[in-house]
């Protein structure tokens, strides 16, 4: 498969981001095949953030270990990173199942990039969240780990059949849509999986002395309150396309992002941020 074209480099061609307070990925899957790194790479070039939280599975090690792919695009997502870091943002990783290794690098500090296993945000309110990928607590992960990689199997199948019904959508001109991720809010056992995941996080918040919790792991991107704590999933970027980000007023914003790189954007896209952005919950 030939790689994209490189995108041009120069930062200053390029209109100025929003600055938001802080911004939450997870799941982003670099190595995968159905990571959505041209959309991520679009996202963070028109969002600067202060503080940068890698919520785990940034990195997939379980298919870069089964073979190796990684695209200039994938190379670009890092670097764009990076570029952040060295202009002033924080960035802290806090590694998930996929990237597992990195936990042999806890505490450790690599340039603006600090490796956690979990963290603890302040936000403009007072309130105090747990940031953690979520894995911890996930039974199957933890303790049956051949089917955690059966899992991921069905799951490669799913996204497969997913990139190829959006490609058939975009050729009869429609937009992009997660057969995945329809499917999870259809199944029984998913959606039961999914609550179960949601009530652990928020006791695990709670015990932690936090007023609320976010993370990643399940691919499930929403905010909302469990009794006194509020539950943030900050989704993916395989299937959904979505970031947390707590602006500079103290909001947090779910934001999917399904725009596509080339000659879709106009070139007044920045005045129209508001319009290609699809703030699904706010706090």
């Amino acid at each position: 498969m030939l790689d994209r074209p490189r995108p041009h480099e120069p930062d200053e061609a390029e209109p100025l981001p929003r600055r938001v307070r802080a911004l939450f990925l997870s799941d982003v899957h670099l190595g995968a095949r159905a990571c959505q790194a041209d959309l991520l790479l679009d996202f963070l070039r028109y969002h600067d953030a202060e503080r940068i939280y890698l919520v785990g599975d940034i990195v997939d090690g379980w298919k870069l270990r089964r073979t190796w792919y990684w695209p200039q695009s994938h190379n670009d997502v890092v670097q764009k990173l990076l570029r952040k870091g060295r202009k002033g943002a924080e960035i802290v990783y806090l590694p998930g199942n996929h990237d597992e290794f990195l936990r042999d690098y806890l505490d450790g500090q690599f340039g603006s990039v600090l490796v956690l296993d979990r963290a603890v945000h302040e936000a403009l309110d007072g309130r105090r969240y747990l940031v953690l990928h979520g894995d911890q607590f996930d039974l199957v992960v933890r303790n049956m780990r051949w089917l955690a990689f059966f899992g991921d199997k069905a799951y490669d199948l799913a996204i497969w059949a997913n990139t190829w019904l959006n490609a058939l959508r975009r050729r009869f001109g429609f937009g992009y849509w997660s057969l995945s991720a329809w499917a999870k809010s259809k199944v029984k056992n998913a959606v039961n999986f999914i609550g179960a995941f949601e009530d652990v996080l928020s006791e695990a918040a709670r015990s932690a002395g936090a007023d609320g919790v976010i993370c990643g792991h399940i691919h499930h991107a929403v905010i909302r309150d469990i009794g006194r704590c509020r539950y943030i999933n900050t989704g993916d970027w395989v299937e959904s396309c979505t970031a947390i980000v707590e602006t500079h007023e103290g909001r947090f914003e779910l934001i999917r992002w399904t725009k596509r790189t080339g000659s879709e954007w106009d070139s007044d896209v920045l005045g129209q941020a508001a319009m290609l952005r699809t703030v699904l919950d706010v706090a």
